[in-house]
């Protein structure tokens, strides 16, 4: 009995090799639930890791979070090359702005996340069981992206509070995922944000994913993600009138940055 099941398995095993090398519809949809189901395991796992040591939601429980998910290039054959992590080592708390791609963007996250720095996110993914009691214990920052006025008062609190607590801000200006080798529009809330406060906003761009990984075709590989930390830009002394010029310039700064790092003409 117990041959038959373990024949069974591996005839199983053997059929999904094949339809995996042979169809890279099935392949994608295979390492999609495999990636959805490591999230889902490996965030139960840490969420009881940051319950034993630091007793609840802190910005402190994105150390154990980020060493989790640093794990998981291993199973995907995903490979980091990263450039201008001093640029990080700014006095005091600070604006970090990075592009936003795909599911895959918290990989490229935690492999630089320095430390006391919390994300912004949208509210809808504290319902994502597991996932969403990680994030909600590491300190994330949830704002409603219907609200307008909800997510003003939000980020105007997120501003007191950084200074106050010395933490970074992490916020994806694009607003949503962008799988297109290019920059979506700039959200112009976390550059409010940072001359609110008077911080700089750090720039981090990721190479695009288009060469290993695309939902529209269906592509799911490994591959190589090239990171880079740009220079802090400064706010100190800016007003209100300045953040639709800050908003530009990083936009541009970023762009550019993408497409050299992406190895495609600007």
């Amino acid at each position: 009995m117990e041959l038959g099941w373990l024949l069974w398995g591996t005839a199983v095993l053997l059929l999904l090799h094949v339809l995996m090398e042979l169809s890279p519809t099935v392949n994608f949809a295979l390492r999609i639930s495999f990636y959805c189901l490591l999230c889902l395991v490996s965030s139960a796992l840490a969420a009881a890791a940051c319950l034993l040591v630091n007793g609840g939601r802190t910005v402190k429980n994105m150390r154990i979070i980020r060493t989790v998910v640093r794990s998981f290039k291993y199973f995907f054959g995903v490979r980091f090359e990263v450039k201008g992590l001093e640029n990080f080592k700014v006095e005091g708390p600070a604006i970090i702005v990075s592009n936003h791609q795909s599911i895959l963007d918290m990989m490229g996250l935690m492999e630089i996340l320095p430390d006391n720095c919390v994300q912004v996110g949208k509210k809808e993914l504290m319902y994502m069981g597991s996932v969403g009691l990680i994030i909600y214990l590491g300190g994330v920052i949830f704002i409603n992206r219907k609200s307008t006025s909800s997510a003003k008062m939000v980020m105007s609190e997120v501003a007191k509070t950084m200074v106050a607590e010395n933490v970074k801000v992490w916020v994806y200006p694009e607003g949503t995922r962008n799988c297109t080798g290019d920059l979506l529009p700039f959200k112009k809330g976390a550059f409010h944000l940072a001359v609110q406060a008077q911080v700089p906003v750090i720039p981090v761009v990721y190479s695009s994913f288009t060469t290993f990984y695309n939902p529209k075709t269906k592509l799911f590989t490994s591959g190589k993600i090239k990171v880079e930390v740009l220079p802090p830009i400064e706010t100190k002394g800016l007003t209100s009138d300045d953040v639709s010029d800050l908003t530009d310039r990083c936009f541009s700064t970023m762009r550019e940055t993408l497409f050299r790092l992406s190895g495609r003409p600007s």
